[in-house]
């Protein structure tokens, strides 16, 4: 018996929780439709799942910009997104692909957009920076300008993986008030130039590339070149703010030499990474993350750090690139692969409108609920007080026994109504008023 009656308390209990859910359920109902809609809202209005595909746009195949870009697409396949690289001729023709929405991302040498008349910054971002492009100009023998001005009637060549370089030149040329015809500009290859320097076939090589470059490094250590200092280096920044000045100390490519053997100041321009503004924030936080892994230790220019950095203005900085710069990657990117990061931040956003939903019908669903079982019963009391005033005014034994089946009625409705146990008294509480009519009525 004893065994028997644990399992019918147990039922009980299961039971009464059961009907405490449905009750809840059935006064929260609006709340449970808001919530709902609440859902919907925010799912419509989150990023979807970035793509698992991006194209860059890096130049020549044989340039230092494409070797930067084989070093990203390795650290967008360890996070699980393809990079597929486009060969071009150079900032020019990537701007050109960014337009066409050829491409998401590219290459672009500062001070392209806004100084040599290719397409303005619509429906461009930048992400910053990577690193600086040095304009190098290498002389033959014991010569040294010191202005480009000195430049005049030598035999001159420019090299660099795009027509920027050309337009660089010509600017910087021009504005010593020299002219195509003042200078022998020779057109070679970048290798072929330096062997026509290095053999005195020609004197002064121009040169814009990272110093990371084959024909830079190769140069650097020819003992009969030498390399141009830029007195006026401040002017020009001054003058054309998308070049930079910065300089190589002495002893910087051989101690041993001690070559340099005096600081040289150089111009700069830098290599900025351009994407189209459609571009998924959670792909523009893993390629500011590429850049940093990749231009972020120090070099011969930049100290520990400095790259990426947003140094150019051509372009508006993107909005995910400026919170990068700020405050780093993304708290979830910095402790978990990024797809889980991306699945967590899209789970975030889509969460907190509904708990902030769910919020008050925690904090209000048990007032809803002891309201719902209040009001059945309070529905019953209605019609025995009905029932009680029609007992009053009615007289005859046809019309009594008519009430005493109504007051069945009431009585089979109070029977059957689930209420969990702690309203019990409630339900007796009626079951007794309903006994007090029923004897009112048979007397």
């Amino acid at each position: 018996m004893s065994e028997n009656r644990q399992k019918r308390r147990l039922r009980q209990r299961v039971r009464e929780r059961y009907l405490a859910w449905r009750e809840a359920l059935r006064a929260s109902w609006p709340f449970l439709i808001l919530v709902l809609l609440g859902f919907l809202l925010a799912f419509y209005f989150v990023e979807p799942a970035p793509p698992t595909r991006l194209v860059m746009s890096a130049g020549r195949e044989d340039g230092l910009y494409y070797a930067f870009a084989r070093q990203y697409q390795d650290f967008f396949a360890k996070n699980g997104v393809t990079l597929e690289l486009k060969t071009s001729q150079g900032s020019g023709e990537n701007l050109r692909l960014l337009r066409a929405g050829e491409v998401d991302i590219a290459f672009v040498q500062g001070g392209v957009a806004s100084n040599w008349q290719q397409e303005g910054p619509e429906g461009l971002l930048s992400l910053g920076s990577a690193f600086y492009e040095p304009l190098w100009v290498f002389v033959r023998g014991d010569r040294m300008p010191k202005k480009l001005a000195e430049l005049a009637g030598l035999r001159v060549t420019i090299i660099q993986e795009s027509t920027s370089a050309y337009a660089l030149a010509y600017r910087l040329l021009a504005a010593n008030e020299l002219e195509e015809h003042d200078v022998r500009l020779m057109p070679m290859g970048e290798m072929e130039a330096a062997e026509a320097l290095q053999q005195d076939r020609l004197d002064a090589l121009f040169v814009i590339a990272a110093p990371e470059a084959p024909v830079v490094q190769v140069l650097l250590r020819s003992p009969m070149v030498r390399l141009m200092s830029f007195t006026q280096a401040e002017a020009y920044h001054r003058r054309f703010p998308y070049l930079f000045r910065l300089t190589m100390p002495e002893g910087a490519v051989d101690l041993v030499r001690d070559y340099p053997p005096h600081d040289t100041d150089l111009l700069a321009a830098t290599a900025n990474l351009v994407i189209r503004e459609d571009m998924h924030p959670a792909l523009q936080t893993l390629m500011l993350s590429a850049m940093r892994e990749t231009h972020g230790n120090s070099g011969f220019f930049q100290r520990n750090g400095e790259f990426p950095a947003y140094k150019d203005s051509d372009f508006q900085l993107s909005a995910s690139a400026e919170r990068f710069y700020a405050s780093g990657p993304p708290f979830m990117q910095r402790y978990m692969p990024f797809w889980l990061a991306v699945l967590a931040d899209r789970f975030l956003i889509l969460i907190i409108p509904v708990l902030t939903l769910l919020l008050p019908l925690v904090r209000f669903a048990p007032a809803l609920y002891h309201w719902r079982i209040h009001a059945r019963l309070c529905r019953i009391y209605g019609e025995l007080k009905f029932l009680e005033q029609d007992l009053n005014q009615t007289q005859g034994e046809t019309a009594r026994c008519e009430l005493i089946k109504r007051l069945d009625v009431i009585e089979e409705a109070a029977n059957r109504m689930p209420i969990p146990l702690r309203f019990t008294d409630m339900l007796y509480t009626l079951k007794a008023h309903i006994n007090l009519v029923r004897k009112r009525a048979c007397s």
